[in-house]
Formats: C-alpha cells, structure tokens, sequence
C-alpha cells in the first residue's frame, strides 16, 4: 500500500475518532438531559475521539507528503533526461515551467487530492453506516442529498478542467516569453524595444490573471455546490430528528428516537459530507495534476544509446539518424577504437554539435549507435559551462578530488599557463557565470582543461581550435594529436591542420 493510500485510511480512521466523540457527547447530553451526573464514559469518548482525530491530523499530511515525494522524484529525473535528450525539447522557458512547476502542481496532486479521493470513496459509506445505528431515516436523507450533489460536481468539475487546462498554458507561454526576453535584454535596450517587450508581458500576464480568475470562479462555484448540500443535509437531519423527539413529524414516525440516538445522528450528520469537502478542497489540485501530466506526456521519450560494458570498447554508429521538428541530421556512419581520432566536418548548422551529444547519449538517434557509458566520456563543450567562483573550482568539476598540481599540469597543457601568470591570481582567479575577463579561445580551452583532468576515455571535442590565434591552434591541434594516442578522440572542427591530423574524417 502506497504512503497515500495509507493516508486515505487514515482520514478514514479519523470517522472513527469522530465518531467516539460524537458517542460520548450523546451520552453526556442524554445524561444530563434526564438529571443525572455525566458519566466518566463520556468524557473517555470523547477525550479517546479527540486524540484520534488529532493523531491523524498529524500524520495524514506527513504520510501524504512523503509518498509524494517518493513519486514525483522519478518524474523529475526522468523528466529532465527527456527534456534534455528529446530533439523535440521545448524552449528553456517552457522546460522549466515543465520540470519545475508542473512537477510541483503534481506533487500537490498527490500530497491533497490522492489521499482524499481515497478517503472520499470509503468514508461516506463508513459514515451512513454508523449513523444507520441510531436512525435509518437519518442515514437515509443524507443518502437522498448525495444524488444531487454528484450531478452538481460532475459540471463544476468539467468546467474546472478546461479552466485549468487553459491557466497551465498560459503560464507556460509567460514563462517562455520571460526566459527570452531577459536572455536577450542588451539587444532589446540596443534597439530601444523596452516599450513594446513591454506591452508583450502585460498582455501575457493579464492572460494568466484571466484564466487564474476562471479557474477560481469555477472552484468557488464547487464549493457553493457542495456547502448548499452538506447545509441542506445537517439541516434536514436536524429537523427530522426534531420533530421526531417532539411527536410533531407529519407522518408516521417509522422508528423510535431516543435523545441519546437523535443528538448522535445529529452529530455525525456533518461528517457524512467532511470526507467530500476535503476533496473539493483539494479538487483545484486535481485539475492541475491531470493538466501538468498531460502536458508532460507531450515531451518525448528518449531511446537509450545501446551501452557498451564499462570497460570502454570504442564508438561504433551505423546510418544514425537526428530528427529534429522540420529537419533531419544524417544518416551518418562511424566507428572509432579506444584510442585514434575522428574529426567531424561540414557547414555550420550541419548538426556536428547534435552528433556529439548524440555520442554522449543526450539525444535520440534513429540507426544504431553503440555508446559508451556516461563516466567514460569527457566533454569539452563549445562553450563550456563555467560556475561562478575560481579558476581551481571550474576546472575541479572534471575531477573533484584532483589536487593543485594535477589541475596546473591540465592548464599547462591546453596553454593557459601564461594567462594565469598574467593575471597573478593563480588557481584563486575569479570567475562569474560568463566567464569575464577571459576570451573566447580561453574559455575554449578551460572547458579542454577541464576535459582532459577528468581523464576520462572519449574525448568529444567542440571547434576546439575556433578562436584562436594560429600559433595557439597549432600547438591545441598537437596536444589533441598526442591524445589521440592514449584514448578516443571525437573532435567537430572547420579547421584544416586539426581535420589534417585526425586519422579519419566524417563529412555532414
């Protein structure tokens, strides 16, 4: 049983302890109803129903939130490998939007609704049964209110659906629409667009406010259903029972009401429908839930790369395939051992790149591609990754346990030694996210630095050579050629002396 199963028995455990409180003011009120002292199993009752329904108030959410946690951790990872390898991906506003928010809308899901769907199913049965003790005419008006009421839901329902459906969207256009205008502000304020990016974000956000209002409007509207019912319910309850004390019924009175059972069934009347407001409640969660499944359903699964034993054997692809939305990238054939290398060539935009983290298992391939496992490749990206901190703590990603003599031999070898000198920071040099202060080519080359002191036996390099002087080019194209004889090279290039020294070259 699921930790939110677990929970839902415990909302309906909780009856239980209701109904023991519920039992134990009778009692006293029939007690002193009739003259006499309150026994001291009414205060027992109620005081054991107390701590009933306390305990579950406690553990309920705490079981609830765990199990949703155990769910949705998958989700996530498994989310962020497709969002990462599918060549369908969305832009990066829509990708955080999916694997954060959406994440979160269905760990909600699971955390209120799932425990209370369970509950809601069960408990309402539990509850007219225990009410059916004391008066089967109140057991069965509560019954009667039920029919309306589940019509009442199923339209308010519906309506929330699609209103939710509509709010996920457009908070998932905002959000691209964020993401791409703060990662082209500079040219925005160039060119003096601020009044009109402007005008695009207020028409954005009044869109979310617009659908957020239609969701709460239908949700409001659910609960109106369902207070009317459980109003009317208690309400008619109250009455019957009543009358029934008081020999006013207008009817014969099918059964014999003591006070004892009439203030019981009376006081049970409101939990008939407790277990369904709790679902109401959490209806809205629902909604969503279904919505942000259904919206990462879209997003394509990956195909997992054929994976080599770990002791690394080579690359072999054959007429492997990239379809991107519009355009496909091959097919193309290679084969490489554990040691030579392989330069891929070809125009830009001739998908190069794609090939790379196809290599590394990051995209899907159509055709066969007989990949290494992930611990085996070491990339040195085109524009490599670089954290805000120093020089020592980028390049100590790649091998954390590597200590200052070990990264200073990888930075003599891509040639950053003189910079470092220049600088005279050492490895204490700071860095930003962008890399401020360093070039194009020496960005290049702390990504092969980095590369190379994970020491790892694939090497997939990115225009290692691009933005470099010749003299540096040379001597980055020799360095790569000296690799090329301990382990596996895969290098994407235009330029002619590193295409010169690989010992095969593959044209996209």
């Amino acid at each position: 049983m699921t930790l939110q199963k677990q929970a839902g028995l415990a909302w309906i455990i909780d009856l239980g302890g209701a109904a023991l409180f519920a039992w134990g003011m009778a009692d006293g009120v029939a007690a002193a109803a009739a003259g006499h002292a309150i026994p001291a199993q009414a205060f027992a009752a109620m005081l054991g129903g107390g701590l009933v329904r306390a305990a579950t108030a406690w553990g309920v959410p705490v079981l609830a939130v765990r199990g949703a946690q155990a769910t949705t951790a998958p989700l996530r990872r498994s989310l962020v490998e497709r969002l990462l390898g599918s060549g369908a991906a969305p832009s990066s506003g829509q990708s955080a939007v999916l694997a954060i928010d959406h994440v979160a809308t269905i760990e909600g899901y699971e955390t209120r609704f799932v425990p209370a769907r369970m509950a809601a199913a069960a408990a309402p049965l539990v509850a007219i049964g225990i009410i059916a003790c004391a008066s089967l005419v109140a057991a069965g008006i509560l019954i009667g209110t039920l029919i309306p009421f589940v019509f009442g839901m199923i339209l308010a329902g519906t309506a929330a659906k699609r209103a939710s459906e509509r709010q996920l969207e457009a908070l998932g256009d905002l959000s691209d629409l964020f993401v791409d205008r703060v990662r082209t502000l500079p040219i925005l304020r160039h060119f003096a667009a601020e009044e009109r990016i402007s005008r695009q974000v207020r028409v954005a956000t009044r869109e979310v406010a617009g659908r957020t209002v239609a969701v709460l409007r239908v949700a409001f509207l659910s609960s109106a259903v369902l207070e009317f019912f459980s109003a009317l319910a208690v309400a008619l309850v109250a009455v019957y029972c009543g009358f029934s004390l008081l020999g006013l019924l207008p009817f014969p009175d099918p059964e014999t009401l003591t006070l004892r059972e009439a203030f019981f069934a009376l006081a049970m009347a409101p939990e008939f429908y407790l277990p369904m407001r709790r679902l109401a409640a959490a209806y809205h969660d629902k909604q969503l839930g279904e919505a942000a499944r259904t919206a990462i359903a879209a997003v394509p699964e990956v195909a997992a790369p054929i994976v080599a034993p770990a002791l690394f054997a080579g690359i072999a692809a054959k007429d492997v395939v990239i379809a991107w939305p519009g355009r496909t990238i091959g097919p193309v054939s290679l084969a490489i051992g554990t040691t030579g290398m392989v330069a891929l060539t070809g125009p830009t935009g001739s998908g190069k790149t794609s090939l790379l983290a196809a290599i590394a298992g990051q995209i899907a391939t159509g055709g066969t591609l007989t990949a290494s496992a992930p611990d085996t490749i070491a990339w040195a990206a085109q524009h490599p990754l670089i954290l805000p901190g120093t020089l020592r703590d980028n390049l100590a990603l790649a091998a954390p346990h590597a200590d200052d003599t070990a990264i200073l031999a990888a930075i003599d070898r891509v040639g950053l030694g003189p910079m470092l000198a220049h600088r005279g920071a050492g490895l204490d040099l700071p860095l930003d996210h962008r890399g401020s202060g360093l070039s194009g080519g020496e960005r290049r080359r702390l990504g092969l630095a980095r590369a190379l002191l994970a020491n790892r036996p694939l090497l997939l390099a990115d225009e290692p050579t691009a933005d470099l002087d010749d003299e540096s080019a040379a001597a980055i194209t020799a360095l790569l050629r000296a690799v090329a004889t301990e382990r596996a090279v895969i290098v994407a290039t235009h330029d002619p002396r590193l295409i010169a020294a690989a010992d095969a070259e593959v044209t996209l």
